[in-house]
């Protein structure tokens, strides 16, 4: 059986450890979030996606994190899936900004054309993508799946919550959208994810990401 509390328990003691999900990261930009809750009433994963820009790994990797009572492996270990397969390309005098020009963002094979000028930073041309491309730069459901049982249902899956601002501050077991995941997960029922809080996991909500 499992229990809200045990839940919340390991999701606390992740968020301790500096293993939870982090939008105020001063090393990524944020471009994408999405979080997916499965359970059957016994086992029970989250699976949440920061899709992320970091200049120092010149990078764009969605950061998947994975929690649970039924995982292959220990809850709270990252895994990194580089998405842009040209960054050489994209930033060549590695000055963070696009270089112009028809020069594509390559994604797991497919080129993405960009529209935009000379010099603008990448984590606004990679935000540029999100609308139309999201489903390329976030995961499929083999990498969302890696790791959990094949049968564990799908109860639900969301693009955006309430983030707390300070996870030094709030843990994940005082904060509601958690609180509210545990519940739905205990139950293996989402009519039980009923926020108050707006959400703002938007990155425009984050100012100070990936300022370092």
């Amino acid at each position: 059986m499992i229990t809200v509390s045990a839940i919340l328990g390991q999701l606390d003691h992740c968020a301790d450890r500096a293993d939870f999900p982090d939008l105020d990261n001063g090393y990524y930009y944020p471009v994408d979030t999405r979080a997916q809750l499965y359970g059957d009433g016994r086992r029970w994963a989250l699976v949440v996606e920061l899709l992320g820009y970091g200049p120092r790994s010149r990078s764009l990797a969605d950061v998947i994190h994975r929690y649970g009572n039924c995982l292959d492996g220990e809850p709270g270990t990252l895994e990194f899936l580089d998405r842009v397969e040209n960054m050489a390309q994209l930033d060549p005098d590695g000055e963070e900004c696009h270089p112009g020009g028809a020069v594509p963002v390559v994604v797991r094979g497919t080129a993405l054309p960009v529209d935009t000028a000379a010099g603008t930073p990448l984590q606004d041309v990679f935000r540029q993508l999100v609308p139309t491309h999201r489903e390329l730069l976030l995961a499929d459901e083999a990498e969302l799946r890696a790791g959990l049982p094949a049968d564990l249902p799908l109860l639900l899956r969301l693009d955006e919550w309430n983030q707390p601002e300070d996870l030094c501050d709030t843990r994940p077991g005082a904060h509601e959208t958690f609180r509210l995941f545990a519940e739905v997960l205990d139950s293996a029922d989402p009519s039980r994810y009923r926020p108050t809080l707006p959400p703002n996991t938007h990155w425009s909500h984050w100012p100070e990401a990936g300022s370092l």
